[in-house]
């Protein structure tokens, strides 16, 4: 049987398996969550939104002839990954997860590691500060809870309404990102604090690198569990299991 291939993506990796897959002449589709209103334009068809939980990408899986399906979607996507996992073994369609390395903290950071968004925003109780969210738009809100700060926000787009927190900065950019413009960023505006996820990969490490030289404390969430699925770490090792 020729294999038909569902992307979950939304990555940096996503993408490049995008372009590989594309290259390769293989039936594929790649699939968007809908959380960005312009999303990067891929070499497949593609897909923007969700499937409606399990139940609903069973029937997707059935209904466009699956065969292969690979979870390149953020490590933050962790509904979106579990809910893969269950389809996939319920449905008996091969899953693999092209995964990121978390990041480790090198010489020199300054890291103070939380579980979640929530203890996120209970690591910045204290005085006014400018902080550097790089976390998304629907994680800002949370923040309004710490309002004493100035906030930095690096989004992928404009914002649809102000956002909660009540002293802010938008910076609308999309990565991948270097070291030297995520250094100036932090000086244009003043940044004392950076808050970010442990997403790992390289388009989005360099304001790690440029808090380090600066000297900046980082609060770092860490990743939530994830299923238990074949991980791999390049677009050649996924083109390989699906040969196969």
């Amino acid at each position: 049987m020729t294999p038909k291939l569902l992307i979950l993506g939304g990555t940096t990796e996503a993408s490049m398996l995008a372009r590989a897959v594309a290259d390769q002449g293989l039936d594929a589709v790649y699939s968007y969550a809908g959380r960005v209103a312009t999303p990067k334009a891929q070499p497949l068809p593609t897909r923007v939104g969700g499937f409606g939980g399990v139940d609903g990408l069973i029937h997707y899986l059935g209904e466009h002839n699956i065969s292969h399906v690979v979870d390149a979607t953020h490590p933050f996507a962790a509904q979106m990954s579990w809910n893969a996992y269950h389809a996939c073994d319920q449905a008996g369609v091969s899953l693999v997860a092209l995964s990121r390395p978390a990041w480790q903290a090198q010489a020199g950071d300054q890291w103070r590691h939380v579980e979640d968004v929530e203890g996120a925003v209970a690591a910045l109780a204290g005085p006014a500060k400018r902080v550097l969210l790089a976390l998304g738009k629907q994680n800002v809100p949370a923040f309004a809870a710490q309002p004493q700060h100035h906030y930095v926000l690096r989004l992928v787009d404009d914002p649809d309404a102000p956002p909660a927190v009540p002293n802010h900065t938008v910076v609308v950019s999309r990565g991948p990102f270097d070291v030297a413009g995520d250094r100036a960023l932090m000086e244009r505006y003043g940044v004392e604090v950076v808050v970010c996820k442990n997403s790992g990969g390289v388009g989005a490490e360099a304001k790690l690198t440029a808090a380090r030289e600066l000297g900046l404390p980082v609060v770092m969430i860490d990743r939530a569990p994830l299923p238990p699925r074949k991980e791999m770490a390049t677009a050649g090792a996924v083109l390989d299991w699906i040969r196969a």
